[in-house]
C-alpha cells in the first residue's frame, strides 16, 4: 500500500516508523511545520535547527511535500499524482475538507491520542491528567467533517501512572501509535477491519487551555488537583504560585501531598519552607498541603535569588 502522512512532532515520527514497520510505501510526508512557519523561517530552521521528523524523512529518503495547507489545491494535485491508498493524519490542526479526505483509494485515517469518544479536542494528554483519569488511550479512526468523530478502526487504553506529566504520557502514547499503525495497515490491506461508530452518549470535548489555567488557585482546588494541573501542563506551560508580588514556578517532578490537617492557616497560605531545597509548602482548600521542591522564581534576574527569597518568607 502507498501511504501519505500528515503530522507533527513525535506523532509524525512514530507514524512514519509504523508505516515502514508494516512494509508499506511512504510516498509523501507533509510536515505541520509548513503550515506553522512562513517559508523563510522554515528554510533557515531546516538548515540550522532541523526537527527530528525532518531528520527521519531524510534518513529514509522520503518525499517531503512542499505545501502550506492540506486543504490547498496544490496538496490535492500532489496527492492525486502520488495515487496513495491511505491518507494517515496525526497531530494536525487543520480540519480537512471532504474533497481531501475522500482522495485516498482505501481510507483517510486520523490518529487521536485518547480513548475516543472521550477527550476529543486539541490536547487530550493534558486534559486526561488534569481530570485525574487513570487511563488514556490512542484511537485510529476514519476522518469525516468533524474533529475526532469518525468511525473507530482500532484503539487501545494506556495507563496513566501516578507521577506522569503530559510529557511521559505523550511518549508512551506515540510509541503505542507506532505499534498499532503497523498492525492496522496490515489488516487494512486484507480487508480485516470493520469500522465501529462512536457512541456519542459517552463523548467529551475540551478546548485549548488559557493563560488563567496556569495560575494555581489553592483556595479553590484540592491538593490532588493542584498537583495534577502542574503535571498536566508540563512540558508546554509552567504553572505559577503567587506570593505577594512574586511568582514561583514549581517543578512537576518534585511534588508531594502532605495529608496532615492544619487548623491555624487558611487555604492558599504558605505553611512551611526550606530554602536549602528551594521548597515551599502551600495549604489547599481540602486542608491538605502541597510541598513543592526545587521551585524557581519567575524572571531571568529573579531566579538566582530564589533561595534567599524563600529564606525570608515569614510563616
Amino acid at each position: 500500500m502507498k501511504v501519505v502522512i500528515l503530522g507533527n512532532g513525535e506523532m509524525l515520527s512514530n507514524l512514519i516508523e509504523g508505516v515502514i514497520d508494516a512494509e508499506c510505501d511512504v510516498v509523501g510526508v507533509l510536515r505541520h511545520e509548513r503550515v506553522d512557519l512562513p517559508f523563510w523561517k522554515l528554510f533557515f530552521k531546516d538548515i540550522f535547527n532541523p526537527s527530528k521528523e525532518l531528520t527521519l524523512i531524510k534518513q529514509y529518503n522520503l518525499y517531503d511535500i512542499n505545501c502550506n495547507s492540506a486543504n490547498s489545491e496544490k496538496f490535492k494535485n500532489e496527492f492525486l499524482r502520488l495515487n496513495a491508498d491511505v491518507l494517515l493524519v496525526g497531530s494536525w490542526s487543520e480540519k480537512l475538507k471532504r474533497e481531501i479526505f475522500n482522495l485516498p483509494v482505501i481510507a483517510a485515517i486520523n490518529v487521536h491520542p485518547s480513548y475516543l469518544p472521550r477527550y476529543r479536542g486539541p490536547n487530550p494528554y493534558l486534559q486526561s491528567i488534569l481530570h485525574l483519569e487513570k487511563f488514556s488511550g490512542v484511537t485510529f479512526h476514519l476522518i469525516n467533517e468533524n474533529f475526532d468523530e469518525g468511525a473507530i478502526l482500532s484503539q487501545k487504553q494506556i495507563q496513566i501512572l501516578p507521577h506522569d506529566t503530559s510529557k511521559e504520557l505523550k511518549q508512551r502514547t506515540v510509541f503505542q501509535a507506532r505499534l498499532m499503525c503497523a498492525e492496522l495497515l496490515k489488516k487494512l490491506e486484507y480487508g480485516l477491519i470493520i469500522p465501529l461508530k462512536q457512541n456519542e452518549n459517552c463523548s467529551s470535548y475540551y478546548k485549548n487551555i488559557t493563560d488563567n489555567d496556569k495560575m494555581l488557585n489553592f483556595k479553590c482546588e484540592s491538593a490532588e488537583k493542584i498537583c495534577a494541573r502542574i503535571r498536566a501542563l508540563h512540558p508546554w506551560l509552567p504553572c505559577y504560585v503567587t506570593y505577594k508580588n512574586k511568582f514561583f514556578i514549581p517543578d512537576p517532578y518534585k511534588l508531594m501531598i502532605i495529608d496532615k490537617p492544619v487548623t491555624s492557616k487558611s487555604a492558599g497560605e504558605i505553611i512551611d519552607t526550606d530554602y536549602k531545597l528551594n521548597s515551599i509548602t502551600v495549604l489547599a482548600c481540602d486542608n491538605k498541603a502541597v510541598r513543592m521542591t526545587n521551585v524557581k522564581l519567575y524572571g531571568f534576574f529573579n531566579r538566582p535569588f530564589t533561595s534567599q527569597y524563600i529564606k525570608h518568607i515569614k510563616i
